[in-house]
């Protein structure tokens, strides 16, 4: 048997058992397929790890930046108090009327507003508008501009902030000091960055599974 799908069973034994996506769930996913979204969700273990890591956390205000299809985004509104917010930053037009119609299937598009545009310059926009600190703060977007999108997060977060970044390791290619794809780039950066930043407390965990050979990254800001 080869490594991926090993990884895959595994992945399915352990979201059989633990994982609660309920029909909801799984029309969302569905929705994204037939809309010809990228197949780049996180998958179902991973969506119910964001969900408990919001709730450990407490946290009333969700800032995501890359929206895709919304299917994480309908994980960690889930977790959110009824008067919590998430606020949840797409490029692309398509993927944002997705991700939308499948907010209100799932019942919480109350909670979530989507930000339409590229991410850095919606960030700027919610500088200006004085948005506020956010308790969450999920980095998935496009990898060039992680360096970015971490300074953005330590610009709205506060102490005990918790920051995520997903699809960090790349293969195992983050090991090539010669990479020229620019995603790669962006995620060695991005660990160059955390490394000297002393606001953040950070880790990182390669992870195996139905999205192949990959990893997260997962930080707090400190007091």
């Amino acid at each position: 048997m080869g490594w991926q799908k090993l990884w895959t069973q595994v992945d399915g034994y352990m979201a059989d058992r633990l994982v609660a996506e309920d029909e909801v769930l799984k029309r969302v996913w569905q929705n994204n397929r037939e809309a010809g979204l990228p197949e780049i969700d996180v998958a179902p273990n991973q969506g119910q790890l964001l969900q408990l890591l919001v709730r450990m956390q407490g946290a009333q205000r969700i800032l995501e930046i890359g929206t895709l299809g919304g299917y994480s985004t309908v994980w960690m509104a889930r977790a959110l108090p009824e008067d919590g917010e998430l606020v949840t930053l797409e490029y692309d037009p398509h993927h944002a009327e997705v991700a939308q119609q499948n907010l209100e299937l799932a019942g919480v598009s109350d909670k979530v507003t989507i930000r339409v545009g590229a991410a850095l310059d919606e960030l700027a926009k919610m500088e200006q508008e004085r948005a506020g600190d956010f308790d969450f703060i999920f980095i998935d977007a496009d990898k060039p501009n992680n360096p970015g999108y971490l300074e953005w997060a330590l610009k709205f977060s506060h102490p005990g902030t918790v920051i995520v970044g997903d699809n960090v390791v790349r293969g195992g290619e983050i090991l090539n000091p010669n990479s020229e794809d620019p995603r790669v780039r962006g995620v060695q950066n991005f660990f160059d960055m955390l490394a000297k930043e002393p606001r953040v407390t950070a880790t990182a965990l390669q992870t195996v599974g139905i999205k192949g050979y990959d990893g997260f990254m997962m930080g707090i800001v400190n007091g």
